[in-house]
């Protein structure tokens, strides 16, 4: 009996993974064939491809290098490495069976190897070192050497938890072996956890070698079932289903409830209070243990638009676990919504931050960012201002209509951008409206984090002369992408794929490079943020010979005057002077190769207590002008409601009063009202 089940079971496993395989082949060539239709730059099916999308495959699920035997993975790579094109393009993706299969039988022996090690002391005597690695490193892994180098592993994670526990070194070693048997407990335990839970939802490599083969012809093509489609159009709204609350790490690195919005269906449900820790999420179908789920799959599930309901089981002060029932609401993101202040009582300046460039999808109303920032500015008028702060820090970009849209309020008439689709055919993008919301002069706000419609904002703002831009270089995004579906009657699977590249007034490009502004300031971490440039298979920069004809706000040599000056004032500014030297210490720790470190206490807590002391002075780290008045305009004080709201609105204004970047801002429009006059 047991053998024909057995049997039966390879009979069905084999005709499932068969499925599976056709199934997986049949998404890709669809994939392959949207893309050399329509994308961009198409490049060949060939060796490198399969070179790229079996590297980052691989690299994905061992990025530590303690699954995969050398053995195992040296087999998979004379197999596969130099053949999946040709696999994929005969409809044969078997070899992700085969992949996932040892995949599984990593995870299923290091779980072993970890709950036998659970069961045994640590001598944490033994002379030994640890390094560590920025890059994927070689695999080395050795049949006989799994429990040791877990063992060190985890010896490393136990003492870097322990060195958490205080600041008296003194202190930890007199209570040693009981702060050891807490930490090593929790480590292994999460550690066994993380692997259960890698076993049960080892379902989504598909996904994966998708997305590989795609980010294979750029970065920003990708593949989306309809869940991930729906989150990411959801993404480019300011209003989406919402739980209504935040959550954050505690000092424990325990995931709480930060807010609550009494607007909020968490609210509502009047069981759930700021402080609550989260144990389990749940949609229904599957449940998360937060102890040991990836921060990506816990955002992706409270965060996925398709999971409208959610059950979260809550601690509360150490008591017994609950559980608390959730419907989303459509709610209002306040992070990605458009607000304004005012700057000063004398010289009133005008404040906007734009998050992100929004969009009404639906277009039922006029909910998308440009008609609310038009908004904004009418009421900032009304105050009489006397200049324009356009804030796109950390504006990751969204919807291309809207910037064209903005750019259009700003710029009296003429050309915005010239568009290269794949045929190499040129047209250009006017300016929509006739005439302009406001007059005065901009300054707008960049740095590194600033990318695609932000940048593609940004640079006509500065080609027109119409604003000086003032912060650290942008991102380097200038090509436009649309969500097309794989099969028009299934209406599942999608492809967010690059179409255009746009080319600013002048001829130039921003792609890879990013736009520079007219004032460049340094900004914390700017060695270590992602840029374009860093992804291997990024659009390069080219450029085209200029052919429009636009005339400009102001003549360019004022605004290089007014740029001058500003870099000459900050010379020897202490904040910004300041950061670059923090910026080398970051770059020490970050990007520079480390040497080994022994395994002891001692060197640990001291690796811990030198990047703490890092972490706290960034994070103490003030500007020494004296605070700007910041208020709100006559219509948005009239307008300011719930309390919630008044909240907010304080902790806006309170983050401004010191911003340096928005101090020399308000200077520099200052010192251009004055050379007006």
């Amino acid at each position: 009996m047991k053998k024909i089940s057995l049997l039966l079971f390879l009979l069905t496993s084999t005709t499932f993974f068969g499925q599976n395989s056709a199934e997986t082949c049949e998404i890709l060539n669809k994939i392959n064939a949207l893309i050399q239709k329509e994308h961009l730059r198409p490049k060949p099916v060939d060796d490198s491809l399969s070179v790229f999308v079996f590297d980052n495959l691989i690299n994905d699920l061992d990025p530590s290098r303690n699954i995969f035997f050398k053995s195992e993975y040296d087999e998979l790579a004379q197999k596969y490495r130099y053949n999946l094109d040709d696999l994929i393009l005969k409809n044969d993706c078997s070899f992700l069976s085969e992949i996932k299969a040892k995949y599984i039988d990593g995870l299923i022996r290091t779980k072993k190897v970890l709950e036998k090690i659970q069961t045994l002391p640590i001598d944490y005597n033994k002379k030994d070192t640890i390094r560590f690695y920025k890059k994927s490193f070689a695999f080395y892994l050795k049949k006989e050497d799994v429990e040791k180098v877990w063992v060190k592993k985890l010896r490393y994670q136990i003492l870097d938890d322990i060195a958490e526990t205080s600041d008296d070194l003194d202190s930890i070693k007199a209570n040693f072996k009981t702060i050891e048997q807490a930490s090593k407990n929790k480590i292994i335990s999460n550690e066994i956890c993380r692997f259960t839970t890698l076993l049960e939802r080892n379902s989504k490599q598909e996904e994966k070698l998708y997305n590989f083969f795609c980010t294979y012809f750029d970065p920003h093509t990708a593949y989306f079932s309809d869940d991930s489609k729906t989150s990411f159009v959801a993404s480019l709204s300011k209003e989406h289903l919402s739980l209504g609350m935040t959550v954050n790490l505690n000092e424990k690195n325990e995931i709480i409830i930060d807010e609550v919005d009494p607007n909020g269906p968490a609210y509502q449900t009047g069981q759930i209070k700021k402080g609550d820790q989260i144990i389990s999420i749940s949609n229904q179908k599957e449940t998360l243990q937060v102890s040991c789920a990836s921060l990506e799959s816990i955002s992706t599930m409270i965060l996925s638009e398709n999971n409208k309901h959610i059950t979260l089981t809550l601690k509360r002060n150490s008591g017994k676990s609950f559980d608390v029932y959730i419907e989303k609401q459509m709610m209002k993101d306040e992070d990605n919504s458009v607000f304004s202040f005012i700057i000063g009582k004398d010289n009133k300046i005008g404040y906007i931050k734009i998050p992100s460039f929004y969009a009404d999808l639906d277009g039922n109303s006029r909910k998308g960012c440009a008609d609310d920032v038009a908004r904004e500015v009418i009421k900032l008028q009304r105050d009489n201002i006397k200049g324009l702060v356009i804030d796109l820090i950390d504006n990751g970009g969204g919807s291309m209509e809207e910037a064209i849209k903005l750019a259009g309020m700003f710029v009296d008439y003429g050309p915005l951008s010239i568009v290269i689709d794949n045929k190499k055919e040129k047209s250009v993008i006017n300016d929509p409206f006739r005439g302009v919301i406001y007059r005065g002069p901009i300054v707008v706000l960049v740095n590194s984090n600033t990318a695609s419609a932000s940048e593609f904002f940004s640079s006509i703002m500065q080609d027109y002369n119409r604003a000086l831009l003032l912060g650290s270089n942008t991102l380097g995004k200038a090509t436009m992408q649309t969500i097309l579906p794989l099969d028009e009657e299934k209406n599942t699977d999608f492809l967010k794929i690059t179409i255009n590249k746009f080319y600013r007034i002048t001829g130039k490009s921003h792609q890879y490079f990013g736009v520079k502004p007219d004032v460049v300031l340094p900004e914390f971490y700017e060695d270590i943020y992602q840029k374009e440039s860093d992804f291997p298979t990024a659009i390069k920069n080219d450029s085209i010979e200029p052919f429009l004809k636009y005339k400009t706000y102001v003549k360019r040599n004022l605004i290089d005057k007014i740029a001058k000056n500003s870099s000459e004032r900050l010379a020897g500014n202490y904040f910004f002077n300041n950061i670059k030297k923090i910026n080398l210490k970051i770059d020490q720790i970050v990007n520079t190769p480390k040497s080994e470190i022994p395994m002891t206490l001692d060197a640990v807590f001291t690796q811990k207590k030198t990047l703490n002391a890092l972490w706290t002075e960034i994070n103490t780290f003030n500007d020494e002008n004296n605070p700007l008045d910041v208020y709100n305009s006559s219509i948005n004080q009239f307008l300011l409601g719930a309390s919630n709201e008044k909240e907010i609105n304080q902790y806006q204004m309170d983050n401004l009063k010191t911003n340096p970047y928005l101090n020399e801002a308000v200077n520099i429009i200052n010192e251009f009202n004055g050379m007006s006059k």
